[in-house]
């Protein structure tokens, strides 16, 4: 039996394979600007890699994120958090962690205790505390995003107190017009994505360990950034774009097919 977790964001699609011998794949390409036809692409790409038919008995699939309703051939729709959660349970080997996924769109916190989510908190409503604010302000002081977090260690960071993604751009381009560095320039973008994420996790973490999950979930400078302010180490982790694809892979295998 294939177990898939289909986790489709407002950028990228991530996907994970829990193949018969216990194996688990993982990979990732643009959602592109219609989820359904993204989920059409995923549907052959698994048949290409694999030899199976989702649509068949072999096959078992959850879908979740942004675009899950258009997983058509999906035999469970299931919700960010639920699915985040049990990748993050699973990533961290811990029942008792709390998961804090910076995404390109939207930033989760999720507490879990005994292996169960106890509370979350999600911000959907604004980009300027997600990692597509830090691409917008890489591609202002043209820097890859691995040069805008080298940058940002070697400096100093610089206030940046707008809230909002289109007038914090503006500050930013106000700082490069008065000819400040770039590397506080870029500090001061990490500095404050990491105090709007921890603003919002900071509910959820009591004494429960962090890890780091989504698109930054590798960037060891972010992780640090992050644990300062909320006084706690943050962990990164392998893989950790995939915690609900991977969480989805796990909870179509722990799921009776329909």
């Amino acid at each position: 039996m294939y177990y898939v977790g289909i986790d489709i964001g407002s950028t990228a699609a991530k996907i994970s394979v829990i193949t018969p011998d216990g194996t688990v794949d993982h990979f990732v390409m643009p959602t592109g600007w219609s989820s359904k036809e993204t989920a059409r692409i995923i549907k052959e790409k698994i048949a290409d890699k694999y030899g199976v038919d989702v649509d068949s008995d072999e096959v078992r699939t959850v879908a979740t994120g942004y675009g899950r309703i258009s997983v058509d051939y999906a035999d469970f729709v299931i919700t960010e958090i639920t699915c985040h959660g049990r990748g993050g349970r699973e990533l961290s080997n811990s029942k008792d962690v709390t998961i804090v996924d910076v995404g390109g769109q939207d930033t989760k916190s999720i507490k879990l205790e005994n292996g169960f989510v106890t509370d979350f908190q999600m911000n959907d409503k604004c980009s300027a505390g997600t990692g597509r604010f830090i691409e917008i302000m890489a591609d202002k002081l043209n820097f890859t995003l691995e040069e805008m977090f080298r940058a940002a260690s070697e400096g100093e960071p610089i206030a940046i107190s707008s809230m909002c993604t289109v007038f914090a751009e503006s500050e930013i381009i106000s700082y490069i017009g008065e000819g400040r560095d770039k590397e506080d320039i870029a500090a001061g973008v990490i500095d404050s994505v990491a105090t709007k994420v921890s603003n919002l996790a900071s509910r959820s973490v009591d004494n429960n360990p962090v890890i780091l999950t989504g698109g930054l979930s590798s960037v060891d400078y972010f992780a640090k950034v992050l644990g300062e302010k909320l006084k706690t180490e943050v962990a990164t982790t392998e893989n950790g774009k995939f915690a609900g694809s991977y969480g989805a892979a796990l909870l179509a295998k722990e799921k009776k097919k329909r």
